[in-house]
């Protein structure tokens, strides 16, 4: 029986469109270009990183990084806010708790993220990053994690993400049921091929989860 309903974070509860336009604003590319080149990057099955190279060879993150907060101290940068969130995150993490399950934030993200995640008051029982944790996904130490936290046998727990390699994949192998979401580019992506088989449950969207809980146990 699941008992516990973990999340990733971007593209499951956060809509990162707004930090890949400001990076296309950053690097000096229009956003179509720089949107187009992440998506192939991930039917490619390629990093992220490879896509800002792409269109600006040499570049550095870290460096770019950097330049970029002292540019803009104050600024949102490469990060989201409670604007970014998709519609459907509140009311479906409510329902959730409402009906008895735990409900857990945790994705790679860094410990800024944390802050961001923190201060939207979100119906969580906890909210952790891998930055936090010092270990990322799809590394088995981050799921362990996971059922640590929760205080769950894996079994018991449904992790909800928008990636094969990161997060259905490795969930399963560490003995949770999960659920891939048909979010973002590597979510629709991903939900085409054969392995998104291994998902005990494709979902459109959020409010798609508690109704098929039932079925899972």
């Amino acid at each position: 029986m699941i008992k516990a309903v973990v999340f990733d974070v971007g593209e499951t509860l956060i809509d990162e469109t707004r930090i890949w336009s400001r990076w296309a604003d950053r690097l000096g590319v229009s956003r179509f270009v720089l949107m187009g080149a992440l998506g192939g990057m991930a039917a490619l099955d390629r990093s992220h990183q490879e896509a800002f190279e792409l269109v600006r060879p040499g570049f550095d993150l870290r460096e770019e990084e950097a330049s970029w907060e002292r540019d803009d101290p104050g600024g949102l940068r490469n990060h989201f806010d409670a604007d970014d969130l998709y519609p459907d995150v509140r009311d479906a993490l409510a329902a959730l708790r409402a009906a008895g399950y735990q409900v857990i934030i945790a994705g790679n993200q860094p410990r800024r993220a944390y802050d961001a995640l923190v201060a939207m008051d979100l119906p969580a029982d906890s909210v952790h990053t891998s930055e936090g944790w010092g270990v990322s996904k799809p590394e088995p130490g981050f799921f362990a994690k996971v059922a640590a936290v929760s205080g769950r046998a894996p079994a018991e727990i449904l992790y909800v993400g928008d990636r094969l390699d990161n997060d259905v994949l490795p969930a399963a192998a560490a003995g949770m049921r999960t659920a891939l979401l048909r979010r973002g580019p590597w979510g629709y992506l991903h939900a085409e091929r054969p392995q998104a088989g291994a998902a005990d449950l494709i979902a459109d969207d959020l409010n798609a989860l508690l109704p098929a809980l039932p079925r899972l146990t």
